[in-house]
């Protein structure tokens, strides 16, 4: 539900940076250089393999503020056969670029564009209400960070004086919707989550680029119980990885480092407890929870009647008493993962495999 395909090349680069300081040192610099098309091709051409690579058959991406190239990545995601959100970043040309995708893609059967605000900080007052009536006059998703640093806050409180939170200016500028996935989240306070359950937004949880960037841990069970939609993101370049199974396995561990915190700031052990997500839980944030948040929810992420058939073929590897993994095939199955216990993700378009009944 939520990463950059433009960072590719500074996957897992942060140094000893925060958010902010990460932006400017790494992030900004690399993003210049997709006014070249030739560039923007050879990394959105990886880009958009590697998550197939890793099964992802749908994803939202962020691009940059460079118009052609955002076209070229919508095209690239069609060329692979991957169902994509392509959003560039800012509102400059972002109507031509709507209008591009969907000369492409008509009905956005595979590709859709995705209104994107990079953040709050990085727009004007007049770019932010100029992208709210785009995406309402166009009936447009929307994608955009919230609440990942808490020197971001700060610096939104800065910015928008007039606003009473974070969420709050999102939502002032018409940029809270039931199509709206907000990454991050970390820093929400009681009145931030209401407003999102109520404007109906989801959350992309980023637990990789989180604890890369020192950002903090999302405390995903308190978005659960306030009823609010969370999916899963990578978000490369932050996150060191395309997979989505490594963001599912680092939200699990992230959610049990939060329960402790939280058993020491006092908490009992059963609130404390309840912080960790299981397994389960993990791969549904992955599967059907991703696939709400983009709306999603009635095609894929699940095996049901009339779904589109979104699955991963898994090899399941045996080991044997003495550990180890045995050689060859000896010990090993053919396994089908069902979306809905493992993700909303697919067999890479083109790859042709052949499955057996166990």
């Amino acid at each position: 539900t939520h990463t950059h395909a433009s960072q590719l090349p500074n996957t897992g680069l942060f140094g000893a940076t925060t958010l902010l300081d990460w932006l400017k040192t790494y992030t900004f610099p690399l993003e210049s250089r997709y006014s070249s098309l030739s560039h923007a091709r050879r990394v959105y051409d990886r880009a958009v393999t590697s998550t197939l690579s890793h099964g992802t058959t749908a994803c939202a991406y962020n691009a940059t503020i460079h118009p052609q190239s955002t076209n070229l990545l919508a095209d690239i995601c069609l060329e692979k056969g991957q169902r994509a959100f392509v959003g560039k970043a800012s509102f400059e040309d972002t109507k031509a670029v709507v209008q591009h995708i969907r000369s492409k893609d008509p009905r956005g059967e595979m590709v859709q564009p995705i209104i994107t605000p990079r953040f709050a900080p990085s727009c004007t007052k007049e770019a932010l209400s100029a992208l709210g009536r785009l995406a309402e006059d166009e009936s447009l998703p929307i994608q955009t960070h919230i609440s990942e640093n808490k020197g971001e806050v700060t610096l939104v409180k800065e910015m928008f004086p007039n606003n009473t939170s974070y969420a709050d200016v999102y939502d002032s500028f018409h940029l809270l919707t039931p199509r709206t996935v907000l990454a991050h989240a970390i820093h929400l306070d009681q009145t931030e989550m209401e407003l999102i359950k109520k404007r109906g937004s989801g959350i992309s949880h980023c637990p990789l680029s989180n604890t890369s960037l020192g950002s903090g841990i999302c405390p995903v069970r308190k978005l659960l119980d306030h009823g609010i939609n969370v999916g899963l993101g990578t978000d490369v370049s932050g996150g060191g990885s395309c997979s989505i199974l490594t963001a599912a396995r680092e939200a699990s561990g992230v959610s049990r480092l939060l329960s402790n915190f939280e058993q020491g700031s006092g908490k009992s052990e059963e609130e404390s407890e309840g912080m960790k997500l299981s397994v389960a839980e993990c791969l549904f944030l992955a599967t059907r929870g991703g696939a709400t948040c983009l709306g999603l929810e009635n095609r894929v992420g699940a095996f049901e009647v009339g779904m589109e058939w979104d699955a991963q073929l898994i090899r399941l590897e045996s080991v044997p008493e003495e550990g180890g993994v045995d050689d060859g095939d000896k010990g090993m199955d053919d396994g089908i993962v069902g979306a809905s216990m493992l993700m909303m993700k697919n067999i890479p378009v083109g790859q042709k495999k052949t499955m057996r009944e166990k």
